[in-house]
């Protein structure tokens, strides 16, 4: 049954909770929230800090998940989006595909960031039968939003850390929306003194959305980027508008957090400016 109450844009989030470092669901909440959205999360796992410490605690909630759910479709709870973030197993894959066919209707957006590597090498535990899957997921997305690594593993193209011409770019984006994607922004692209967005959109001619590069790159910048994205795309932002606005605050964020000497691992202080942003 169709929920038609008046009521503040929701959004699913399936990620996993990191206590300390900046990262997944303690991002995505309260930038989420900032962005006028009501962010509903679905834990696939609990950190107590993120991996790139020395050590940390972490229980996987796989085996919880479809009983969460469960209670979820007993409130016949509906969404305006569904925002899907690192997915640990095969078995998670299809657990969030169950989600999607279970609280999708017309009117849901779904967001895939296909968590799969970086700097041109896979994470470990994507394999070839995790990477067949996340492919299966990243066609049901209306957005999609990797970075270069995760576009060249999806589409199985040769990765190369720069050198890109734009036609290039702009083809390995339109493999992306012919696997099934509706709409690609393929992220924090190297462009010299400046990252770019490649954003692709069916039926539309591709761009790409430079920003100007600043400081180091940090933990956590990609769970805002999509948690963004994600806000605004149900609060019916333009994409490209809301790429824009995504690029300015994370730059902003890591100038800041180098004005406090913060290290790597802690991410960025997006609390000090999460005023400026609006829905």
């Amino acid at each position: 049954m169709c929920d038609t109450r008046k009521r503040q844009k929701r959004l699913a989030v399936i990620n996993d909770f990191t206590g300390f470092g900046r990262c997944s669901l303690t991002v995505s909440i309260p930038v989420i929230s900032q962005l006028g959205v009501q962010c509903c999360p679905v834990p696939t796992s609990i950190f107590s800090n993120h991996t790139a410490f020395p050590s940390f605690y972490f229980e996987d909630y796989t085996e919880k998940m479809p009983a969460y759910i469960a209670e979820w479709k007993k409130l016949n709870l509906t969404f305006d989006g569904i925002q899907i973030g690192f997915l640990g197993s095969h078995r998670q894959i299809s657990v969030v595909q169950d989600f999607i066919r279970s609280f999708r209707s017309d009117r849901t957006l779904v967001l895939v960031d296909p968590v799969m590597g970086d700097n041109g090498t896979p994470y470990a535990l994507y394999d070839e039968h995790m990477q067949a899957a996340m492919r299966q997921l990243a066609a049901e997305a209306d957005i999609l939003t990797p970075n270069l690594t995760e576009a060249c593993i999806l589409t199985s193209t040769p990765y190369r850390s720069e050198g890109w011409t734009e036609e290039e770019l702009f083809t390995l984006a339109g493999r992306l929306t012919a696997m099934g994607a509706q709409k690609v922004v393929i992220s924090g692209i190297p462009m010299g003194q400046e990252l770019g967005n490649v954003l692709a959109e069916k039926g539309q001619a591709p761009q790409i959305i430079r920003s100007r590069r600043v400081g180091t790159e940090r933990c956590g910048t990609g769970d805002i980027f999509s948690s963004i994205l994600a806000a605004d795309a149900v609060n019916g932002v333009s994409l490209g508008m809301s790429v824009r606005k995504a690029a300015d605050f994370i730059s902003e964020c890591i100038l800041i957090t180098e004005s406090f000497d913060t290290p790597l691992t802690d991410g960025v202080c997006f609390e000090e400016i999460l005023h400026k942003l609006r829905r």
